[in-house]
């Protein structure tokens, strides 16, 4: 596990007013949180040199590119070496569709997010996935109907 990092009342400020809008000034960002522009941007290089603040980047609405439909795709595999994993990330990582992929505990291997226009283009993707990925022993995919809490901010509350 990676070390964790440290923390102050600040930087949590610095990281909650990021998470919300990344494309403030440096000017801007220090008087929210009561400093002077150059320990604030030293403050924020710093997250971005402990792996706290990963990059900054702008959230996309899906729907507006015509990418609106949601696939929660659920694999099993009996297959658990490295190489079968190496190829199995490889070809998760090549297919623009998927946006996220985590590998599981429990009764299913992998849960994998693709953001799609339809399902015909669904299938384009399984199809490609499927023939990229050899020993495949059940692959069953479930749509959003809707996002109750699109979210990509995380809590950072003192400890």
């Amino acid at each position: 596990m990676k070390d964790i990092v440290e923390i102050d009342a600040t930087d949590r400020k610095l990281i909650r007013i990021l998470q919300k809008d990344a494309s403030q000034s440096i000017q801007q960002l220090s008087e929210q949180v009561d400093l002077t522009v150059n320990p604030c941007w030293r403050r924020i290089k710093r997250l971005e040199e402990k792996g706290v603040i990963g990059k900054r980047v702008a959230i996309v609405n899906p729907e507006r590119l015509g990418l609106g439909t949601v696939a929660i795709v659920l694999i099993k595999t009996d297959q658990h070496t490295s190489d079968w994993l190496a190829t199995f990330k490889q070809a998760v990582q090549s297919i623009p569709e998927i946006v996220e992929c985590h590998r599981m505990t429990g009764a299913v291997d992998y849960l994998i997010k693709m953001q799609l226009r339809d399902l015909g283009h669904y299938d384009k993707v399984y199809q490609r996935l499927i023939r990229s990925v050899p020993n495949l022993t059940d692959v069953s995919s479930t749509f959003s109907m809707e996002n109750l809490k699109p979210n990509a901010v995380l809590e950072v509350s003192g400890q």
